[in-house]
């Protein structure tokens, strides 16, 4: 008796599954343009119970019906009733896309727009912006975000947190390095923050300190500009300081910000505060900063980001300092992830007994919430 019980749950079970599957991913190359839409409709009204009502059509025609998450640096995050997992879409593959819910969408000019996505009848990658009062039409490669407006807290939050340990017998070396970075952004403005440290014991060898973070919030204006303000701090043994505090302000611009890389500008005014190991003074500094910065991250599961910025003081004749980082992330599967990191900074004049520069190179295996 309880075989054919057992039996006929597994039957309905899987039967469910599958139907669940054929209902939410569909080929429509046998389908005409009325049968495509009436099968959308069949979909999005079954999918009503728990909100999956967004439609993407791939480029080799698959329809794929579910909630759509967030599109940014060039990959889709689309969640689907039938997997447990979301699906990372890469964007150029996406042909079409149909929802009916508000999105903030930012264009490669910078433009920010609330809007409902309906792709263009027989226009591949064209969209339909709405946003109630008007409508415009738009290519979906000018488009370098999107996410539905209404998300909560964490959906807008992404977090990394990466560690490395090296040990070797040598005069008994042990290293830590270690990383937290977070971002959370919303229609308007983006705020970020963080944290880097490297400790280093070895025999014979003096112990290795130090520690680098940074928290900011940059507002986007039309046209592709911005404005920041950001405080970062910087704490190294090679340079003698125990800490170093710079409050910097000013405005930005995008020369190149696509589905694929973003390449800036920025400058503005900073004042620094710095306070030296076994030193009783502090020394204060009014500069300027010029700065670049790049992102690239339209190639497979690598991503590049990497800045400079140049701090010419106001207040001390002839000084100048430069900070310079670069990142490499590798992407694995789970939201696991490996990177490589260089940081450098120099000051062409530091305390008597200090270098003039420092920098660390760190291998790191980590993960990211988002």
């Amino acid at each position: 008796m309880q075989k054919p019980i057992i039996s006929l749950i597994l039957f309905l079970f899987i039967g469910f599954i599958s139907y669940g599957q054929n209902d939410t991913l569909i080929n429509k190359d046998s389908l005409t343009n009325k049968e495509l839409k009436k099968e959308r409709k069949k979909i999005i009204k079954y999918k009503k119970i728990s909100s999956y009502n967004d439609t993407l059509i791939l480029v080799n025609n698959d329809m794929m019906v579910g909630e759509f998450k967030r599109m940014d640096k060039s990959v889709v995050i689309f969640k689907t009733k039938y997997s447990e997992k979301d699906f990372l879409i890469k964007w150029h593959r996406v042909k079409e896309i149909h929802s009916d819910r508000f999105f903030i969408v930012v264009m490669s000019d910078g433009k920010r727009v609330s809007s409902t996505l309906n792709s263009k009848k027989g226009k591949s990658r064209s969209v339909l912006l709405d946003s109630g009062i008007y409508t415009t039409e738009e290519s979906l490669d000018d488009i370098v975000f999107l996410e539905p407006i209404g998300k909560n807290f964490l959906s807008r939050l992404t977090v990394d947190l990466d560690i490395g340990i090296t040990i070797t017998k040598t005069n008994n070396l042990r290293q830590l390095t270690s990383s937290l970075s977070s971002k959370y952004t919303t229609n308007k403005w983006t705020a970020s923050a963080s944290f880097k440290n490297v400790l280093s014991r070895q025999d014979s060898v003096a112990d290795v300190n130090r520690m680098d973070g940074n928290i900011g919030v940059l507002y986007f204006l039309p046209n592709d500009w911005y404005t920041q303000l950001i405080a970062i701090y910087l704490s190294n043994d090679e340079q003698r300081l125990a800490l170093r505090s710079t409050y910097r302000g000013g405005l930005g611009y995008f020369f190149v910000h696509n589905s694929n890389m973003y390449i800036g500008a920025m400058g503005g005014l900073a004042y620094t505060t710095e306070n030296y190991t076994n030193e009783t003074d502090v020394r204060n500094s009014s500069e300027a900063y010029f700065g670049l910065s790049f992102n690239k991250y339209d190639i497979g599961d690598l991503s590049l980001l990497s800045s400079i910025v140049l701090y010419p003081s106001i207040s001390e004749n002839g000084r100048y300092r430069t900070d310079f980082n670069f990142d490499m992330k590798y992407d694995l599967p789970l939201d696991f992830f490996i990177k490589m990191s260089l940081t450098y900074n120099y000051d062409n004049q530091p305390i008597e007994g200090a270098s003039k520069q420092d920098y660390v190179f760190t291998t790191s295996f980590g993960w990211e919430f988002n």
